[in-house]
């Protein structure tokens, strides 16, 4: 199974939000970002902040794809 955070970057933009102030009032780090970014793993501490920051729930933010469905993040 593949991990999508594309949920995520539409919430953003939402919000009117950039990846920094997603990293700013989540309490995550740079790095993390990137991982998002490239739909790699993160803890679920990690989702917990998110989701906490964003007053949303994880069904929010991410999406499990069967891997013949894995697209990378544009």
């Amino acid at each position: 199974m593949a991990i999508s955070y594309k949920k995520l970057w539409k919430l953003l933009i939402d919000k009117d939000m950039k990846k920094k102030d997603l990293q700013r009032v989540a309490g995550i780090s740079s790095a993390t970002v990137t991982k998002l970014g490239k739909n790699e793993n993160v803890n679920t501490e990690i989702l917990q902040k998110i989701c906490t920051a964003l007053n949303c729930d994880s069904s929010d933010i991410i999406e499990i794809l069967p891997d013949n469905l894995k697209k990378a993040n544009p």
